[in-house]
């Protein structure tokens, strides 16, 4: 397998699983607003509202524990990154920056295990 065929697999299956992700929050009765809401060249996975709360939300998948929890990766860089791209939806979308409420939760699934971590950073 050459790297662009391992690259494309590899977008296949984060797509794969950021869909059973947006179906299980849409299950727990969040509303899906956007998907892969690129800024520059980072991208925010799920963008969904939970009540009156606007979440930004990240996937990270893991066939397995060996090297660790998907949680694991959203480390504090990736967290500013997040942040960043929450801001520029939010003035995009003429939210307001002081006013809208928000969180930023992470789904992790590991081994076929769902987890959700409300708020997680």
């Amino acid at each position: 397998m050459n790297e662009q065929t391992a690259g494309h697999n590899t977008h296949q299956r984060g797509r794969h699983y950021e869909s059973v992700a947006a179906d299980y929050l849409t299950s727990l009765g969040y509303e899906i607003l956007d998907r892969n809401w690129r800024f520059h060249r980072n991208e925010i996975d799920l963008i969904a509202r939970d009540r009156e709360t606007l979440v930004f939300i990240e996937v990270k998948a893991r066939l397995n524990t060996a090297h660790g929890y998907g949680m694991q990766a959203v480390d504090f860089k990736k967290q500013q990154r997040i942040r960043k791209v929450a801001a520029a939806y939010l003035l995009q979308h003429h939210y307001s920056y002081y006013q809208t409420p928000c969180r930023f939760d992470v789904i992790s699934i590991d081994d076929n295990e769902i987890r959700l971590f409300r708020n997680a950073f």
